[in-house]
């Protein structure tokens, strides 16, 4: 089992939230609130957060700085989204869902159209194989299983049409005549992760030339690219996965629930749990589809929620045993130490990479977000995204600093790097070098042992 077929298992789980906060302020908020929210989840409401169903554009605190200083790179961590689920529960009709993009079908986006007809010439494309001889833009009337749908383009056309207004239009990180090595663009080999990238850059591109558009393949969903060997890390994720089993033996309601429902569609109990049923379930909410029927009864809302519910409490029980953590401290490394690389020689005044883009799937963000300190984010909704901001101080040209923001919101000073230097200085943002630190020595001090690197943390044998 790889990684993110593993993951899958145990993921989809975001935090909880207040049961009748649908303000734009608190729908938007990712860190609960100690003193505003209450103890009590509401499974409906944060399966509808997971969803992100397009709706009004969304305000954000990207690119937000004092104006003595100049964005340098932006580098941007998404997940793909809203796709066809990846499994089917047994004995039931799938969900019919239509996979071909049409202008006037809601969810709408200006740009839908333009973008249909613009990847629909693009088969001159050239990107690193296996990437070329994947569809780029999703067109089957009945969804294929793990397929993009509209929903999901235009949360992208969306995201990159914001990103644009604020990067572009008004910080002109990209000049007028911008060239193909001013981007870094990354996507795991899957049709979604590829298509939401060009959902992205085409909302985000002033010019969307084919000729300028190169994607590299990351085989793994960590994008680890050559450092991806690394036992202690699937030990970690080992003893995971064991916790989250056993945490799901002592839920008797749960079993009573996946029990109810093997018998509404005649299988049995653990085929019916193996099939992953919230996957599918998912779909049928964020949808507006009803739930599966047999002539043994429905499949429903009651149902639904019970098993929405033991997600967040294993998201809680998760973070609590730090085992996640040590699996995402290992897990995340590789990337944040591509992504510090590439900040670092951006501030000795390279023009290269300047917008770095990784289309990517929830493991790959749900350990970077954990491996930062930043615990109490939701979990990866559908077309989340993160981004680290690289910015110069025009009054000391020498200092750089970083901003780190998860769907709009500024969420530096959580971070484990940034917390205790918020505390001591006034400024907006996190000196750069508190990250690079942080990535280069003091994000291993989470796992105890002696290892001050990657490779030693690795290998260690007294885990």
């Amino acid at each position: 089992m790889d990684v993110l077929t593993a993951l899958l298992l145990v993921h989809l789980i975001p935090v909880s939230t207040p049961k009748n906060g649908m303000s734009s302020k608190s729908r938007k908020r990712i860190m609960p609130d100690p003193v505003t929210e209450p103890p009590v989840t509401d499974p409906v409401y944060e399966a509808l957060l997971y969803c992100n169903i397009p709706s009004v554009a969304e305000r954000s605190m990207e690119g937000h700085a004092p104006h003595h200083f100049k964005l340098v790179s932006v580098h941007v961590f998404i997940r793909h989204g809203d796709r066809y689920p990846l499994y089917v529960i047994p004995k039931t009709k799938r969900p019919e869902i239509d996979c071909t993009l049409v202008a006037n079908r809601k969810p709408y986006h200006p740009k839908l159209e333009a973008f249909v007809s613009h990847m629909s010439k693009g088969s001159g494309a050239s990107f690193e194989s296996p990437l070329n001889s994947l569809p780029l833009y999703p067109n089957h009337p009945l969804c294929e299983m793990g397929e993009l749908t509209q929903t999901g383009v235009v949360q992208h056309l969306q995201n990159g049409q914001l990103l644009r207004d604020i990067y572009l239009k008004k910080h002109k990180l990209l000049p007028n005549d911008w060239s193909a090595d001013q981007l870094y663009l990354e996507t795991t080999g899957k049709s979604r992760t590829l298509q939401s990238g060009l959902a992205l850059l085409y909302g985000f591109l002033p010019d969307f030339d084919w000729k300028k558009i190169y994607f590299r393949h990351q085989p793994s969903a960590l994008f680890c690219s050559g450092s991806c060997y690394c036992p202690v890390r699937n030990q970690y994720l080992e003893k995971e996965q064991r916790r989250q089993y056993l945490l799901r033996l002592k839920n008797s309601q749960l079993e009573k629930t996946y029990g109810e429902m093997a018998k509404i569609v005649d299988v049995p109990t653990k085929q019916l749990r193996a099939a992953n049923p919230i996957d599918s379930m998912l779909c049928h909410f964020c949808h507006n589809v009803s739930f599966p029927c047999t002539r043994n009864g429905c499949v429903d809302m009651e149902h639904f929620k019970v098993i929405k519910t033991h997600q967040i409490e294993d998201e809680r029980e998760r973070r609590e045993k730090k085992l996640y953590l040590g699996y995402s401290v290992l897990g995340a490394h590789p990337i944040l130490n591509q992504t510090i690389g590439r900040m670092q020689r951006a501030t000795e005044g390279r023009k290269q990479e300047l917008f770095a883009l990784y289309s990517a799937h929830d493991v790959t963000l749900s350990p970077v977000l954990s491996a930062l300190g930043l615990s109490e984010a939701r979990f990866p909704r559908f077309a989340a995204r993160l981004i680290f901001e690289l910015w110069q101080d025009r009054e000391k040209p020498s200092e750089h600093s970083v901003r780190i923001l998860y769907n709009g919101v500024d969420v530096t000073f959580h971070t484990s790097f940034c917390q205790d230097h918020h505390k001591r200085s006034p400024k907006p943002m996190c000196p750069l070098e508190n990250l690079v630190r942080f990535v280069k020595r003091d994000m291993f001090v989470a796992l105890g042992g002696s290892g001050t690197n990657y490779y030693d943390a690795c290998h260690r044998e007294e885990f």
